[in-house]
């Protein structure tokens, strides 16, 4: 067994060059292998081979694969085997960005292949809860089930704090729907998009177990209880689809609101001013002759004439129910709507 201490970038997520066997229940085995580079992963894929020579179709195709891949194949015709890559964020509540990575598996009846896991889901699958269930496994899918439910937590995370973004953009919005709350909503909606999207090799998986295992995976405890969080991850997305959609709505509804008090003020405004800019067109005419331009108090009158038109037009709006008042957004606030009376849901796994 080769131990190496190099460590390298790989997707962003730092990855030490590693090759471990463990052996659960003296009836399958997890090999944990890493590979940091290019070289090394042409070493990892050429030992494997030699281990597995029935994996030499899925080894030989990974230098190739660059985004979720998926297949069901059956050795010999009968033994079914899954195999593929995994794209996924590691994210953790103490650190705030998350780091991309690619995870490539290959599971039988009797041995699970990881290649470059990252270290933070190793250290997760090393705990008393995630070990023991490990050991209660009698077959490599079982862990291949544990696995994957424990790289859900990742995506629990990251909607625990989507969640807590969005509560706040819900306050902004009730409070003062600015301009720019809409530039916020859309960037929840792409990051909502990003989550769902990593979400949706789950639901293949799901599929493929199924295509492989039929009636025997139905049996299983650890696939049940994958099952039953990707449903939970499944409400989650929707609820949130719904909630920024309807955020999109009110936003819409008010912006359409906003706009058209803002053209009945100036339909108001331009029928008011009518006769004012119709009596300045005519007496500012270049003619000799116009009516009361020779008279001291033909400007008075003028001037009383436009004034009383004015507010004769606006009077007979008001009368008509044409006029009203200005769209007036004032903040409700409300003992409930302090921030640290709210709850927060938190997931955890």
């Amino acid at each position: 067994m080769k131990s190496r201490s190099d460590v390298v970038t790989v997707d962003r997520v730092k990855l030490a060059a590693k090759r471990d066997k463990l052996s659960f229940s003296e009836q399958w085995d997890w090999w944990d292998w890493v590979a940091s580079e290019d070289k090394e992963m042409a070493e990892v894929i050429e030992g494997l081979i030699e281990e597995f020579p029935e994996m030499q179709y899925f080894l030989r195709k990974i230098p190739e694969v660059h985004s979720n891949y998926l297949s069901v194949r059956y050795l010999n015709g009968t033994d079914p085997v899954i195999f593929g890559s995994l794209l996924y964020a590691v994210k953790n509540e103490k650190d705030s960005s998350r780091k991309d990575n690619q995870m490539f598996f290959y599971v039988d009846q009797k041995s699970l292949v990881t290649i470059n896991l990252d270290d933070n889901t190793r250290g997760i699958m090393n705990t008393g809860e995630r070990s023991a269930m490990l050991q209660q496994c009698n077959t490599a899918r079982d862990g291949m089930f544990v696995l994957f439910r424990a790289i859900l937590h990742y995506y629990h995370v990251g909607m625990d704090q989507f969640e807590m973004h969005l509560r706040e953009l819900e306050r902004k919005m009730e409070s003062r729907n600015a301009r720019t709350l809409m530039d916020q909503i859309l960037e929840a909606r792409f990051e909502l998009l990003y989550w769902s999207n990593l979400f949706i090799p789950y639901s293949e998986l799901m599929a493929a177990a199924r295509e492989a295992y039929l009636d025997d995976i139905e049996d299983s405890r650890f696939f049940k209880q994958l099952q039953h969080r990707i449903e939970r991850m499944e409400r989650l997305f929707q609820h949130y689809e719904k909630e920024i959609d309807t955020l999109i709505s009110i936003d819409n509804a008010t912006s359409g609101v906003r706009g058209n008090e803002i053209m009945k003020t100036l339909t108001i405004v331009t029928s008011v001013c009518t006769p004012a800019t119709a009596a300045g067109a005519i007496w500012g005419m270049n003619f000799e002759n116009l009516p009361l331009i020779d008279k001291t108090w033909g400007v008075v009158l003028v001037i009383a004439l436009i004034l009383a038109s004015m507010a004769s037009m606006y009077v007979w709006m008001m009368m008509k129910g044409w006029t009203g008042d200005l769209l007036k957004l004032k903040p409700t606030k409300r003992p409930a709507d302090d921030p640290g009376k709210r709850g927060e849901s938190v997931r955890k796994g």
